[in-house]
C-alpha cells in the first residue's frame, strides 16, 4: 500500500519536498541554494520545514557529514500526488463527477481537454472497472 504523509503538507512543505525529489539525497543548505532567488528564505526556515517533513514521514535522514544532516525523500512523488487527489476528491464527497464538473465550471479544463484525456487513455477505464470490482458501463467507478 502506498505511503502518505502522516498529515497534510503545507504549501511550503510541499515546495521543499519538490526540491528533495529533484535533488535526491541533499542537505538543508543544498535545498536552500537550489531555490530560485524569489523563493529564498532563511536557512532556519528551510531547516524547520525539512524537520516537519521528517516528522510527517515525507523525508528521512540518511547520514551525517560533519555538521550537515543529509535527507532523502521517503515519499514518492506519485504517492504524494495520489494522496492529494484523494483529499481533493474528499472535498467533493468522493465524487469524480462533481470534481470534473467544478473544473469545467471554473474553466480550469475544457471539454476538449476531457476528450483528449479520454483518447489518450482508452485502457484506463477498463482497468479501473476491474480494480473496483464494479461494472459501470466501462467507465470505472461512478460516484454521484
Amino acid at each position: 500500500m502506498p505511503r502518505s504523509p502522516k498529515s497534510a503538507l503545507s504549501k511550503a512543505e510541499a515546495r521543499i519536498l519538490e526540491e528533495c525529489w529533484r535533488l535526491g539525497t541533499c542537505s538543508v543548505r543544498e535545498i536552500l541554494e537550489s531555490l530560485p532567488e524569489d523563493e529564498r528564505v532563511a536557512y532556519t526556515t528551510v531547516q524547520t520545514l525539512v524537520h516537519r517533513l521528517e516528522r510527517k514521514g515525507a523525508v528521512r535522514r540518511v547520514r551525517k557529514i560533519g555538521n550537515a544532516q543529509l535527507f532523502e525523500p521517503a515519499l514518492l512523488e506519485r504517492e504524494y500526488r495520489r494522496g492529494v487527489v484523494r483529499q481533493l476528491l474528499d472535498l467533493f464527497g468522493g465524487s469524480p463527477r462533481l470534481l470534473v464538473s467544478s473544473l469545467l465550471e471554473t474553466g480550469t479544463i475544457t471539454l476538449k481537454d476531457l476528450k483528449a484525456l479520454q483518447d489518450a487513455a482508452p485502457g484506463v477505464a477498463a482497468t479501473a472497472t476491474v480494480r473496483s470490482g464494479r461494472r459501470t458501463k466501462g467507465r470505472g467507478r461512478d460516484h454521484d
